[in-house]
């Protein structure tokens, strides 16, 4: 799996979300609504797939089915944001 590309739109800080990342997959597939968190450690970052709540409970909207994949997409999420939210 390649990721070809990669935005990051930073947003008004809310309960520790700073940002909204998008991610397109081999040229692909579109995967977006990607929240960017800061850790509660407050060292580094951490990321969120959409959800929807229908009643009580929290439906995955989509979400990485292995280790490898999510790594890869959190590891080029995480460099992007890192290079424009320091900067």
């Amino acid at each position: 799996m390649k990721i070809t590309e990669i935005q990051i739109t930073p947003i008004k800080p809310r309960d520790g979300l700073i940002a909204f990342a998008s991610v397109v997959l081999e040229n692909r597939l579109y995967l977006g609504s990607i929240g960017v968190y800061t850790r509660l450690n407050g060292t580094g970052y951490r990321i969120t797939y959409p959800t929807k709540k229908i009643g009580d409970r929290n439906i995955n909207i989509y979400h990485p089915i292995n280790k490898e994949t999510s790594k890869a997409i959190e590891k080029a999420i995480i460099s992007k944001a890192e290079k424009i939210l320091n900067s």
